[in-house]
């Protein structure tokens, strides 16, 4: 049995990992890197193995970072079963459809000055119609319900309270040429004990290889009642100064959770009456399917619910989607204060950036992250202060006030990590490796498990692959 890292390794984005037994090769994952622009293009357009050879696709969630690349995947050769929930089915077919057209989109600004520069014009990672022909392949599994997946493989999805429909993995391997029983986790991203909306993630005990998560290694977050509480001060300060709140947030997931935030607080009176734009036609669809899960919304939803008088954690008077690209264009012409919340989350691409562009050099206006930022991306370069930022080619000065809640994360911080990998039984585990992380995070969570007694901790680099016999 061969395990070969290839996505997400030393690294938060591209979470992309391959599983050889028994002749059959698995991925799990298959994730978009993001990062510096140069770099992505070349390393989402190719593979390191033949997409062809794969015979399995097992999908933690349907973040792209953990999906966006099964398109081209697709395109190149891949015809197997994509397993994932149903949830995560549901959410993908929104959100590759939406990648495919921000790869066309993107190339199509790009091959413009590559030809007034002389340049030669390049064609996209992959197109809406190629996200499109993938769709077909996901087969939805329901959480704890086994099912046979390749030869001497069964997999079991857990809950991982991430995002609605992630869940961690349970591979139970029988490998022919040894006889040997196999329990492989992989965690993909791991959601928070105290959630917004979604339960909290379940535990395994018994496991002899686990693939972990990291992003937070190395940090420990403020709880979701902080969170909230910052939130109604960055909103309220920022209505007296007359200002907007600009809002990059991921379209599934985080967006959600500040809807229902801001619900709770105007339901309260505790901001003042403000519009509220989320101008993302990804998050739009992304919260039509968040409304199909009820039973995924936890007991402090089902309360505010009960005791209130709105009806949907999603909806209330003073909330606007927005899907079509002419009204997204009317908000730039905004004078009074108000709440935009769009996508993408780290900045890089979407809506988010012509907001940005338009607000960014107001003083009176302020930028709130409140998603995690990546090496080298847009809203890292603004959170790091730079005075001076390049959005669609252009420079433009930082005169928005920058703030930072780390609250509404829906990774588990440090704490949170050692947490739910102490209910392992060491004594069996043999080997436990960190991925989707920053050097930083991934060396210090290491140390902190080698402490609570794993026995031998990895932090894989870049394909770098392991044996076990």
């Amino acid at each position: 049995m061969k395990l070969t890292f290839h996505g997400a390794a030393q690294e938060v984005t591209g979470s992309m990992h391959l599983l050889e037994v028994n002749g059959q090769r698995i991925l799990l994952d298959c994730g978009l890197f993001q990062g510096r622009r140069a770099d992505t293009y070349a390393r989402n357009l190719k593979f390191p193995f033949d997409p062809k050879s794969i015979d399995a696709v097992v999908l933690s969630h349907a973040h792209i970072d953990h999906t966006g690349k099964l398109p081209n995947l697709v395109k190149q050769g891949f015809n197997g079963n994509v397993w994932c929930t149903a949830a995560t089915r549901n959410l993908s077919s929104y959100m590759l459809l939406d990648s495919g057209h921000i790869q066309e989109t993107d190339i199509q600004y790009l091959n413009k000055r590559r030809k007034r520069r002389g340049e030669p014009l390049v064609e996209p990672i992959y197109t809406q119609e190629d996200a499109r022909s993938a769709l077909p392949l996901f087969v939805s599994v329901g959480v704890q319900r086994p099912v046979p997946i390749a030869d001497g493989v069964k997999l079991t999805y857990y809950n991982a309270g991430h995002i609605l429909g992630s869940a961690f993995v349970l591979l139970e391997i029988h490998e022919f040429s040894t006889g040997k029983e196999w329990r492989l986790v992989f965690s993909g991203d791991l959601g928070r004990e105290e959630l917004a909306i979604l339960y909290p993630p379940d535990t395994l005990t018994d496991a002899d290889i686990l693939i972990m998560e990291s992003t937070y290694g190395n940090r420990l977050h403020g709880s979701h009642a902080d969170a909230r509480k910052r939130l109604e001060e960055v909103v309220s300060a920022t209505a007296k100064r007359r200002g907007k709140v600009i809002i990059p947030a991921f379209a599934v997931g985080r967006t959600q959770e500040l809807v229902y935030s801001l619900n709770v607080l105007d339901e309260a009176g505790d901001i003042p009456e403000l519009p509220v734009f989320v101008d993302s036609p990804l998050a739009v669809n992304a919260t039509d399917v968040f409304r199909m899960h009820p039973e995924a919304w936890n007991s402090e939803v089902q309360e505010f619910l009960t005791e209130g008088k709105r009806r949907n954690p999603f909806d209330y008077p003073h909330i606007e989607y927005v899907r079509d690209v002419r009204r997204s264009k009317q908000l730039n012409f905004l004078t009074d204060p108000a709440i935009i919340i769009s996508a993408s989350g780290m900045a890089e691409s979407g809506r988010i950036l012509h907001h940005l562009k338009n607000n960014i050099t107001h003083k009176e206006n302020t930028i709130l992250f409140v998603s995690f930022q990546a090496e080298h991306t847009l809203g890292r370069r603004i959170l790091e202060e730079e005075k001076e930022v390049k959005i669609y080619g252009d420079e433009y000065p930082v005169r928005a006030q920058v703030e930072r809640i780390d609250g509404y994360s829906a990774h588990a911080d440090q704490s949170e990590l050692l947490e739910w990998a102490a209910h392992f039984d060491k004594a069996r585990l043999q080997k436990t490796f960190l991925v989707h992380g920053e050097k930083e995070a991934q060396f210090t969570l290491s140390g902190k498990l080698q402490e609570q007694g794993h026995r031998s901790v990895e932090v894989p680099v870049l394909g770098q692959s392991f044996e076990f016999s």
